[in-house]
């Protein structure tokens, strides 16, 4: 693994835009509204060459519904951590808060370099004094905002981060498949991914939006690599009203556009609702594999013929994922947990198929001359030849003579054949239409 490096702090100190100025990017939620950050946030950055793994954690602090569970979270990170780096706020000064969390770095047997944020120039180092009085040998004035002394703080993290870099020759035997967990709020998506770490590395909570962040777990089962992603609950538009939640959702969109396969748990007890539908074809636009998990099983009065209700039920609400599987579980108890990683592994397997362009050619062949496309203008349409240009989903190109005409219902035919024929009924299929080069139609 890359190193590891930990932004630790009070809330409202500035944590989560020195973590967007260092990684270069929007990734961590950042709003003057205090503890925004619950979770430990990671991406990975470069500096100097140095590749390492940046955490942005919660603000450490009380009097929040939440402040026992973050102060473990903040714990959790500075173990995680190859090095950390505490932010004070030069315009604030110091407050007791700072004292609690410096008395816990003091323990700690790691590189920890304590940066002042807010100071915007040498003018302003000044603020630095009412910091010197905490015994520690060196701070760094910090703007993050300005980038005022960014550089020479990474300069000596980096520094301290060699001894941790890994071997470049070394490589994963397998390839690391990536999951985004979503769904609408509280219903279990982090008890699911606690029950699979079989550790309490997330928040969970009654109190719907707990995870606001996107939060990234690695895990392995049966030789396996997972990359494991909570995300935000994803509600309607319509009650969508904070700027803070609307983050969040563009958060857990931007999940899915860097998965391969979603996880899209639904409250069973509640049975299946538009919204669940409507997160599901978030992850169906984005080209996702996808998996239906009906949580809290455990809670739902059943008889024999429950499951198959609730199947048909998924399957009529949501017939654009007909090729998606469903499994019913229960994160609280476990109950088939572990079957979700043999279908992720199924769907995964279809996700990434390449199919060579002989048979492709011949499983369109065959399924044009069992049912022909319907004629345009009183001409035949032909369809040429087909190429798959890309895996994740499965990406296949088709040269007709018309395809401005072949009605989507052929298409979904085609589709049908396809999954069929080659044994990709687990995985979405995109099917490209175009006019063939040099052989333009009116």
């Amino acid at each position: 693994m890359k190193p590891i490096i930990a932004i630790v702090g009070r809330p409202n100190v500035g944590k989560s835009t020195l973590f967007n100025r260092i990684t270069r990017s929007k990734d961590a939620l950042v709003d003057d509204y205090p503890g925004v950050t619950r979770d430990r946030h990671y991406s990975d950055a470069n500096w100097n060459d140095i590749e390492f793994t940046l955490v942005d954690t919660g603000g450490f602090t009380e009097g929040d519904d939440f402040a026992e569970q973050i102060r473990f979270q903040v714990r959790q990170a500075i173990a995680d951590a190859d090095v950390v780096l505490l932010l004070l706020d030069g315009k604030e000064g110091l407050s007791p808060f700072d004292r609690d969390v410096i008395d816990i770095l003091r323990t700690v047997a790691k590189p920890v370099f304590y940066a002042v944020n807010k100071i915007d120039g040498a003018e302003q180092e000044v603020m630095l004094s009412d910091f010197y009085q905490l015994g520690i040998d060196e701070l760094y004035p910090l703007s993050a905002e300005h980038r005022y002394g960014l550089n020479d703080l990474l300069d000596d993290v980096v520094d301290a981060l060699d001894e941790f870099v890994d071997d470049p020759t070394e490589e994963s035997d397998q390839q690391m498949i990536k999951l985004a967990v979503v769904g609408r709020p509280n219903v279990g998506k982090s008890s699911l991914i606690n029950r699979v770490l079989g550790e309490n590395r997330l928040l969970v909570s009654d109190v719907p939006g707990t995870t606001r962040d996107a939060i990234d777990s690695v895990c392995k089962l049966n030789g396996r690599t997972y990359l494991l992603v909570d995300t935000a609950g994803i509600r309607r538009k319509g009650r969508v009203t904070r700027k803070l939640e609307k983050f969040s959702i563009i958060k857990a969109l931007r999940s899915l556009d860097r998965c391969d396969v979603a996880l899209i748990v639904i409250d069973a007890a509640e049975g299946v609702t538009d919204q669940d539908i409507a997160v599901a074809g978030y992850a169906y636009e984005r080209g996702c594999g996808c998996i239906m998990l009906l949580n809290k099983w455990d809670l739902v009065e059943k008889d024999s013929r429950t499951v198959k209700l609730y199947y048909e039920r998924l399957r009529d609400q949501a017939k654009f994922l007909s090729f998606a599987p469903a499994i019913t579980i229960s994160a609280l108890t476990g109950q088939r947990v572990t079957k979700v990683f043999k279908l992720v592994d199924d769907v995964y397997e279809q996700y990434q198929r390449r199919i060579g362009t002989g048979q492709l050619n011949k499983i369109f062949e065959q399924a044009i001359e069992k049912n022909e496309p319907s004629l345009h203008r009183g001409r035949r349409i032909k369809f040429y030849y087909a190429v798959q240009i890309s895996t994740k989903p499965p990406t296949i190109v088709c040269f007709v003579n018309y395809p401005q005409a072949v009605h989507f219902s052929y298409q979904r035919y085609l589709i049908n054949q396809l999954r069929e024929q080659a044994g990709l009924d687990r995985t979405p299929i995109r099917l490209i239409l175009r006019q063939r080069e040099g052989r333009k139609k009116k």
